[in-house]
C-alpha cells in the first residue's frame, strides 16, 4: 500500500530533536519528554506511521491560564509531546 504523505522517519526524528531542545511540559495525556523517551523508537514509529498513512489526528490540547501584565489571565494551549513532534514535521515540510 502506498503512503499518502511524503513523511520520512528522518523527518520525524529531526522534529523530535527540535522538541527535545525546547523541552516543555506534558500535554493532556500527562506524558512528559522523559516518559516519551522510555519507548522512543515505538513512539516515533507511531507518529511516523500515522502521518505517513494519513491517519494522524491530533489529540486535545491542555489549557493552562497564565497571568497577563495588565491583570487577569489568558489561556495557553499545551499540545502533547507527540503532537509537538507531528506539528514540527508539518512545519519543516511546509517551509522547505
Amino acid at each position: 500500500m502506498a503512503k499518502s504523505l511524503p513523511v520520512s522517519k528522518r523527518m520525524v526524528y529531526n522534529s523530535y530533536q527540535k522538541v527535545m531542545e525546547k523541552d516543555g511540559g506534558a500535554g493532556i495525556d500527562k506524558v512528559s519528554i522523559e516518559v516519551f523517551n522510555k519507548d522512543l523508537s515505538g513512539n516515533l514509529y507511531k507518529i511516523w506511521n500515522r502521518m505517513a498513512s494519513g491517519s494522524y489526528f491530533p489529540p486535545p490540547v491542555r489549557t493552562v491560564f497564565i497571568p497577563k501584565k495588565q491583570g487577569g489571565t489568558r489561556p495557553l494551549g499545551i499540545p502533547t509531546v507527540a503532537d509537538r513532534i507531528a506539528q514540527g514535521v508539518v512545519k519543516d515540510y511546509r517551509e522547505a
